[in-house]
């Protein structure tokens, strides 16, 4: 989650377990992923919560349960038209997303889903669709996967701590999937975070941003937190193909 305010971007900094903004070692999405938004929350004190998410029709939008509170109002936008339209919704968290109740130090491993009902429709060229229920059991190690999100690109070293580079500009990065018992929960995957390796990962101000088949616009997963505070390693992110999320999801 990232706060945003009115006029400059003050990035909240987060323990190196904390919910996740945007794409590292990535470049300007352009017209690849047009379905995929933000979604504004104003917080107290001024300024905006923010995470990314992705439109699944004119009216929903897929994103993460914990970025937004549900009582209060949030707003949507495919932030890379222009001029940018900003429509009002209301947050649908799944009903069994549990915060601070697992034994992960993430603290959300259950359900990390929510559904933005918008109040009026946003008109795209293209829209993300849902997978098959248990799909990712079938897919192998290391099938390519698209991270796509707004927010922090990357850091500037030296002297101090690191300085975070944010454009508010979507970005798209390749990754891979980590086919592997070792995680978390059943409910998430792992999607590897190495630049060494040519791939990309999420950082501060990506929560919710869809991972997505590559050469498809089906959202495997939304992102949901990485494991240190270089934005590096692995990410983790909450299964949508899971048959109770897909009923959630379907019935909103």
């Amino acid at each position: 989650m990232r706060k945003l305010l009115v006029a400059t971007v003050a990035v909240v900094l987060v323990a190196a377990t904390a919910p996740v903004m945007t794409v590292t070692n990535g470049q300007p999405d352009g017209n690849r992923h047009p379905y995929v938004g933000i979604a504004l929350q104003p917080a107290s004190g001024g300024g905006f919560f923010v995470c990314s998410g992705s439109f699944l029709s004119p009216t929903r939008f897929l994103t993460a349960a914990h970025c937004f509170d549900p009582s209060a109002g949030v707003y949507v936008s495919p932030a890379n038209q222009q001029p940018f339209p900003v429509v009002p919704g209301v947050v649908h968290n799944d009903p069994d997303w549990c915060l601070a109740c697992s034994n992960g130090t993430q603290g959300f491993d259950a359900h990390d889903v929510a559904v933005i009902v918008l109040a009026q429709a946003v008109n795209l060229p293209e829209y993300a669709d849902l997978p098959d229920a248990n799909f990712v059991d079938t897919l192998p190690m290391k099938q390519p996967v698209d991270i796509v999100g707004y927010g922090v690109q990357g850091f500037i070293r030296g002297g101090g701590l690191p300085e975070q580079i944010f454009t508010a500009i979507r970005y798209f990065a390749p990754s891979e999937l980590v086919q592997s018992n070792n995680r978390a929960s059943s409910e998430l995957i792992k999607l590897t975070a190495n630049p060494s390796k040519g791939t990309g990962g999420i950082c501060f101000g990506d929560s919710g941003g869809p991972d997505i088949l590559t050469g498809t616009n089906i959202v495997l997963a939304v992102n949901s937190f990485v494991t240190n505070s270089n934005c590096t390693g692995v990410t983790y992110s909450q299964r949508v193909d899971l048959p109770d999320i897909l009923a959630f999801i379907n019935s909103i």
